[in-house]
């Protein structure tokens, strides 16, 4: 069974750093898209960051100058570099992996990220 194993959350504040990772627990899976989400209490899960293996890279505006996605494609690892952190990005952040034309997806456990001001 696929699993996608978060680490990394915390809690900091306002103007703090944090880096969170992702490895898919099957190294030799093709994984195409890899990512982030994120769910605020009471709010949808809402796309943070995604990339492909060919380096395209869609990022939200929320988070667009503050936030770097990297990727490991040989570890099927993902990376989510989040700098100049506000209250506002406090959620519970997920991440993402889907295999080619989104076959197979799956999610990660959830990691909390709790910013205060």
């Amino acid at each position: 069974q696929v699993q996608l194993v978060e680490s990394g959350g915390g809690s900091v504040l306002a103007g703090g750093s944090l880096r969170l990772s992702c490895v898919v627990s099957e190294s030799d899976i093709d994984i195409n898209a890899m990512g982030w989400y994120r769910q605020a209490p009471g709010q949808e899960r809402r796309w943070v960051v995604l990339s492909n293996t060919l380096g395209s890279t869609k990022i939200a505006d929320s988070v667009k100058g503050r936030f770097t996605i990297s990727r490991d494609n040989a570890k099927n690892a993902v990376y989510l570099q989040m700098n100049n952190l506000k209250p506002e990005d406090t959620a519970v952040y997920y991440c993402y992996a889907a295999t080619p034309g989104l076959s197979s997806e799956y999610w990660g456990q959830g990691t909390q990220v709790t910013v205060s001001s």
